[in-house]
């Protein structure tokens, strides 16, 4: 996928819908509404991509916002991601905000890892319900804690010195 010509630089001020494609390198700097492809990417610390980015290598410097899938991921101190990323390799500079569930792969890129990775996602577990009981319906709470019982509620309500 890798390409031996020069690399391709997109600067700051360029701003893109639709998606962008390249067996080469790209240097990416400005905003991108769309999917970048490339074989090997770096995002600068000013752009951002809403989208999927899949290379052989990409370095994050700056924001992006959808899934990730390379072979070697970098996240610098300043990137921002949200999204999911897919990797064969990842490192993670301190002060690198990431939201989302990541995974390694021994193929990422393949179109067969990316669906299993989106359909084995974990939800997040519901919270389990609480009872809830005023003050005044709990005049042996103090006795179980002491007796090191847990009260199996909430006390949400008045207090009992008003």
């Amino acid at each position: 996928m890798k390409s031996a010509g020069v690399p391709s630089i997109i600067s700051s001020d360029v701003v893109m819908r639709g998606n962008v494609n390249s067996a080469g390198e790209i240097q990416f700097d400005g905003s991108l509404e769309g999917d970048i492809k490339a074989g090997s990417l770096i995002i600068g610390e000013k752009a951002s991509v809403k989208g999927e980015v899949i290379c052989e290598t990409v370095t994050v410097r700056g924001q992006v916002e959808g899934g990730i899938r390379a072979k070697s991921v970098s996240l610098a101190s300043t990137a921002h991601i949200s999204g999911d990323i897919l990797h064969s390799s990842l490192s993670v500079e301190t002060g690198a905000h990431f939201e989302g569930n990541c995974r390694h792969s021994d193929d990422p890129l393949s179109e067969s890892s990316a669906k299993d990775f989106r359909r084995a996602r974990p939800s997040a577990p519901a919270p389990a319900p609480r009872p809830v009981s005023t003050a005044s319906d709990d005049a042996d709470a103090g006795e179980r804690v002491a007796a090191n019982e847990t009260p199996s509620f909430l006390n949400i309500g008045r207090s009992p010195l008003r």
